[in-house]
């Protein structure tokens, strides 16, 4: 695979991808940065067992891309990056590897700064933070923002409401049936906030943890087997909310629902789902603009943490959200080309001003 700009369909258009390896600890990390236009790369730690390097080095080059084009569209001043650790968090993360992890980071000299991600948490974001300053998402009690997941599923939230007036007239899932795909870290918040609005919520997760959580907290949710269940069911909303590639070709001819918004990050399995979408009628909201609440909080970080601004920045979500969705009316095409014309757009934009000297 490679990961230079050039002809070829493999480009990634990649500024810099890092190998990191320390044997002693077990670590494997790879650091995507994709672009720096904006601003130093921000984007979470993703720590998964990735069945081969290849799976591994796919997955750092598609969220770093992502994180570019998120962080753009949320309106900061930051450039798009992600890191993975290929391994077993439960089997081998450690505070020496961790630490280890962290010193690679510095070594970046702020040209990145990571974060939570799938398998990373506000305690590990702690242990990296003794070994790097570029490092956000950490606890409260360390001057940090806390859980990012409470900022993502709002956004999520506001984007979803963005999706209802513009499919139904009004921003409210009042009286909608919401199905959620994963009841984990944002899954949960999401919950929350639909049935705080009137909606009813289907569900499913393949953690028996997550599932007794949501019976024990929301017994009203509608609890299914399967994600195939859930998406077959009589729903007016598809929220996928655990990992990417949750809209297939399969997936996307068997959907009932009429909007699709969730948490997940890169959602469409492959390049062209987004027009399967758009020929069946499906409302698509790109997953990087509605998921950016997290990214939000954890940059408010860098400048001193205030959860009421990072909130209404989030808020600011479902105006996005409508502008692309309204733009890709008027310019006929799917909301997941126009989200990309803008995000790139600022980039070019705000990008182009490095070429003023300042001394």
């Amino acid at each position: 695979m490679s990961v230079f700009d050039t002809e070829g369909s493999d480009a990634t258009g990649h500024e810099q991808v890092v190998f990191c390896q320390d044997r002693q600890t077990g670590l494997k990390a790879i650091i995507g940065i994709y672009s720096t236009a904006l601003g130093p790369a921000l984007g979470g730690t993703r720590f998964y067992p990735y069945e081969n390097e290849e799976a591994a080095i796919t997955d750092a080059l598609n969220l770093s891309r992502g994180m570019a084009y998120k962080n753009a569209l949320a309106g900061l001043d930051l450039g798009g990056g992600k890191a993975v650790i290929w391994g077993d968090p439960n089997r081998i993360k450690s505070e020496g590897l961790l630490r280890a992890y962290g010193r690679f980071v510095e070594s970046l000299h702020g040209r990145y700064y990571t974060a939570c991600d799938v398998g990373t948490y506000v305690p590990d974001m702690d242990v990296i933070a003794r070994e790097t300053r570029y490092v956000t998402g950490r606890s409260v009690e360390h001057g940090g923002a806390g859980d990012s997941s409470i900022l993502t599923a709002w956004g999520v939230f506001q984007g979803m409401r963005a999706a209802a007036e513009h499919t139904w007239g009004s921003p409210t899932l009042a009286g909608r049936r919401v199905g959620i795909a994963g009841l984990g870290k944002v899954g949960k918040y999401l919950a929350g906030h639909l049935i705080e609005d009137g909606a009813a919520v289907v569900a499913t997760d393949v953690s028996e943890a997550a599932l007794s959580w949501a019976r024990s907290t929301y017994p009203q949710i509608d609890l299914v087997a399967d994600t195939r269940a859930l998406i077959t069911a009589d729903i007016d909303v598809y929220a996928p909310c655990a990992l990417g590639g949750a809209l297939d070709d399969d997936t996307v001819a068997a959907l009932r629902a009429r909007v699709v918004t969730g948490g997940a990050n890169n959602q469409l399995a492959h390049p062209g789902i987004e027009k399967l979408l758009e020929e069946r009628g499906i409302l698509y909201t790109p997953d990087y603009v509605v998921n950016a609440g997290g990214v939000i909080q954890v940059a408010d970080e860098i400048e001193g943490f205030n959860f009421e601004r990072a909130k209404l920045r989030a808020t600011r979500i479902f105006d996005t959200t409508g502008q692309i969705l309204r733009l890709a009316d008027a310019e006929g095409v799917p909301p997941a080309v126009a989200a990309d014309r803008l995000a790139e757009r600022r980039m070019a934009e705000v990008g182009r001003l490095r070429s003023i000297y300042l001394s």
